[in-house]
């Protein structure tokens, strides 16, 4: 299932079968003072293991933990590449890929990432490499809150200091965004929390990750049919 298991001989057996390449994005960036700094690092890696798991032509790459993360800057611990080395990174990163691998799938688990990421796929099929974007969209509060808390609940509950957890700024993203934009998620919030983690729990993050799992498999189905019959795995 994952790539950085393989010997290079075995991964060439991948290759030749078609398989598809998963690369978890994510971020090292504060998350509230209950949850860790690797959260969104967490949630992308856990979803494309869950879609290999389900998929016998898929492979997941290690995940790049380190994000735009500029916006959760003041905060201890936040680690950030800005736009710009994210998007080489990820460029050149895929590039070597595909001298491997035909397919990747870039599944991104923090928002910040957007817009580096799509201009990077946009020059990357430029190039006329099979490269997409996948972010799910999981709803609910946009940072620390109740949907990230429950997801890593179902995930890691060890790493979630639930006594900790206490509202941030629940106002709506829409009416937070000039604020943020001007001055980041300091300037919001000062707990680094958008929304309201509690009432969070392991069965509704379950069930999002259930959610998310089926759209990034049926993106998958769209993009490349799977074979009736499959070639070798892992």
């Amino acid at each position: 299932m994952f790539v950085a298991h393989l010997t290079w001989p075995e991964a060439g057996v991948c290759a030749a079968a078609g398989v598809i390449l998963l690369i978890p994005l994510g971020a090292t960036e504060q998350h509230g003072p209950h949850l860790p700094l690797s959260t969104d690092s967490d949630i992308a890696a856990a979803l494309c293991a869950r879609v290999a798991a389900e998929r016998a032509d898929v492979l997941v790459a290690p995940a790049v933990p380190y994000g735009a993360s500029g916006e959760h800057a003041g905060f201890p611990g936040t680690l950030s590449i800005g736009q710009a080395a994210l998007e080489l990174l990820v460029v050149e990163l895929c590039r070597s890929a595909t001298d491997t691998f035909s397919r990747i799938v870039l599944v991104n688990g923090h928002g910040g990432n957007i817009e580096a990421l799509r201009r990077a796929v946009t020059l990357l099929r430029a190039e006329s490499r099979e490269v997409r974007l996948y972010s799910p969209g999981y709803g609910g509060d946009p940072h620390a809150g109740r949907t990230e808390t429950s997801i890593q609940l179902a995930l890691h509950p060890d790493r979630v200091r639930a006594e900790l957890a206490v509202p941030g700024d629940t106002r709506e993203l829409a009416e937070l965004l000039p604020e943020l934009r001007a001055g980041g998620v300091r300037a919001v919030s000062p707990n680094g929390v958008l929304g309201d983690p509690t009432g969070a729990g392991p069965e509704e993050g379950e069930a999002l990750l259930k959610h998310a799992t089926t759209a990034l498999l049926d993106d998958l189905g769209r993009w490349w049919p799977q074979d009736h019959e499959e070639g070798p795995r892992r």
